[in-house]
């Protein structure tokens, strides 16, 4: 049965530009958004619209007012728990990644199915961009993120970009450890090499290189997370014991 189709309010355009710059990692935790009067012009619409649109991600926990400051993405709190994951301070981190491991791989099948060029194109952003950062002696893991995320975002599943934002800033706030891995060039080229395969399968619209180029990258991540965790496991079992 056909429907009556109606357009979309101008508010939920704006609301859906600025959701998709914080889930696509555009505009990373901690950036501030232009002032209601900036984002106005730049889009071309009125400012009780843009406000609107701001108040719709500020009750989604997206954006906050900091008093006299402005507005910003939100950052990952060491005390907040998004996935609600009861004991979730008990959990180690190869206990995260395991999980994220499935939802990342699934991820990267529906993203060969549905990624259009936009989707590739920021993928590709964001290897040039860890690229140069590894060449200028920065830390790649801002990159990263973008890269994770450009990811989630061509899935097209609703759900699944949610639930991989979330996943990465409960993991923010647990990976103090995993910052070697995007500062040092040996462990930096590695996971370049391993995006690129990804971005490969993905061009390829092969589901399945996509799924083992995604597990050979997740893996190698967890692996080194197990070799930081093995020294402090044994030192609570010898605590145990004595």
């Amino acid at each position: 049965m056909l429907m009556p189709i109606k357009p979309k309010r101008v508010s939920d355009q704006v609301f859906e530009q600025l959701r998709d710059l914080i889930f696509k990692a555009s505009l990373k935790p901690g950036d501030q958004l232009m002032s209601e009067r900036e984002l106005a012009e730049s889009l071309g619409v009125c400012r009780p619209t843009v406000r609107e649109a701001i108040n719709k991600l500020v009750a989604l926990h997206l954006l906050e007012h900091r008093q006299g400051h402005g507005t910003f993405v939100v950052e990952p709190a060491a005390e907040k728990n998004p996935l609600g994951l009861p004991h979730y301070r008990d959990l180690s981190l190869a206990d995260l990644l395991e999980v994220k491991l499935g939802l990342e791989c699934n991820g990267a099948i529906m993203a060969a199915r549905r990624a259009t060029e936009e989707d590739l194109r920021d993928m590709e952003k964001s290897l040039v961009d860890m690229e140069s950062r590894i060449s200028s002696g920065e830390a790649g893991s801002n990159a990263n993120l973008a890269f994770h995320m450009a990811v989630a975002y061509a899935t097209k599943n609703t759900a699944q970009i949610h639930i991989t934002k979330n996943f990465y800033d409960l993991l923010s706030c647990r990976t103090k450890g995993l910052l070697f891995l995007y500062t040092e060039p040996v462990t930096l080229g590695a996971i370049v090499r391993q995006h690129r395969n990804i971005v490969r399968a993905v061009q390829a619209r092969d589901r399945e290189a996509a799924y083992n180029a995604m597990r050979e990258h997740l893996t190698f991540i967890m692996d080194f997370v197990q070799g930081l965790e093995a020294p402090y496991i044994a030192a609570k079992s010898i605590n145990r014991r004595i």
